[in-house]
């Protein structure tokens, strides 16, 4: 199989969590109690054996470097090839692109370098199973310049809002690019693209003063692309939204939604040695997940608990996230609520959300 090149674009994915998102970009939000959103994305392309992966980042990323490290968690810890961070600017004066363009624009190098002639494009608001490999086959089976990655949906869920929709014939074809909020087939914002292709493209649009590859590129110049929609069917999340991170983190607490992300083609994160969790007299644990290196004392349920939280005796938690290292002291109660990382919650606090708007606390708040 050609050797693919992966891309992974975080231009747009910052603020759109609220207060997870003040001290971090989007992609490194924490999710299902050990992992990371961005773990997903690279996760897909490690099993579809794809060794060159840049990621396009612009602010708040320091979190996310620190997670990503040298990227051995999804084998791109290489001698050749590996896990690139390519920021947009490199201060040319005679430089005219212009929004994730530019990372293309000043990282021409990488895309020459890279021992692969198609692109694997994506983001990590989606969270999915998709294999790219077989996505692939179908782009060079098809003879597609753009092959596009869809979901058909039966429900309609309000964080697809914001999503792309497509409009796909019987052979296959995209026909229509659009956002009307009544179609079920939503882009999950990964696209299969031939590198020669897709650097002319990103030519011609910085040429024209545009700033989105995918809109201009590929959205607008539909009529002159052969463009093919490839159907997934598995696990999908989108999580463009505190609402969304809250109800999809919610859902894995329900087994089969679990083994659908997680028991086959397991996602990769940073690995972290840490104790098993003490479960202290009297504590109490009803349908919850709990990471390692937690020390509970109090009642959890329906919940999902982070590495290294304490959670004290005579504290109770329920329907909450309860991110790494937060501490609850006894007698404490948290309800429909979202602690960020280091948290602490003094004796006897109360806070309370609701299901459909949970309450939410910034990272390293100390109360």
């Amino acid at each position: 199989m050609n050797r693919l090149i992966g891309v992974i674009n975080l231009d747009k994915e910052l603020d759109h969590l609220k207060e997870l998102t003040y001290f971090r970009c989007g992609a490194a939000v924490p999710f299902a109690g050990r992992y990371r959103l961005i773990d997903f994305a690279l996760s897909n392309m490690m099993y579809a054996g794809i060794l060159d992966t840049a990621l396009f980042i612009r602010r708040k990323y320091r979190s996310l470097l620190d997670h990503l490290g040298d990227g051995r968690p999804w084998d791109l810890d290489r001698k050749r090839g590996g896990l690139f961070v390519l920021p947009p600017d490199w201060n040319d004066p005679t430089d005219t692109s212009k929004g994730d363009l530019q990372h293309v624009h000043n990282n021409l190098d990488f895309f020459k370098r890279a021992a692969g002639e198609t692109i694997v494009h994506s983001g990590t608001q989606h969270i999915n199973k998709v294999d790219i490999a077989d996505a692939y086959r179908f782009h060079k089976e098809t003879g597609a310049d753009v092959t596009l990655i869809y979901r058909h949906v039966e429900q309609l869920e309000p964080e697809y809002g914001a999503c792309i929709r497509l409009e796909v014939d019987e052979d296959g074809r995209v026909t229509g690019i659009h956002q009307e909020q009544d179609h079920h087939n939503i882009y999950l914002e990964i696209f299969i693209m031939d590198k020669k292709l897709y650097l002319q493209q990103a030519e011609r649009c910085i040429a024209h003063g545009d700033s989105n590859f995918f809109r201009d590129a590929i959205q607008r110049n539909a009529g002159q692309l052969n463009i093919h929609a490839y159907r997934y069917e598995g696990y999908h999340a989108v999580i463009n939204s505190v609402e969304s991170y809250f109800k999809n983190s919610m859902a894995l607490l329900d087994q089969k939604q679990y083994q659908a992300l997680f028991q086959e083609r397991p996602a990769h994160t940073k690995i972290k040695y840490e104790a098993p969790t003490r479960y202290l007299d009297g504590a109490e644990i009803q349908n919850s997940l709990v990471a390692n290196g937690c020390m509970i004392g109090g009642k959890v349920e329906n919940s999902v608990i982070f590495r290294g939280v304490q959670i004290h005796k005579g504290a109770r938690v329920s329907n909450s996230i309860i991110m790494q290292k937060c501490v609850i002291r006894e007698g404490a109660v948290i309800e429909n609520v979202i602690l960020d990382k280091d948290v602490k919650l003094p004796e006897a606090s109360t806070l309370i959300g609701s299901a459909k708007s949970p309450y939410v606390i910034a990272k390293n708040t100390k109360m």
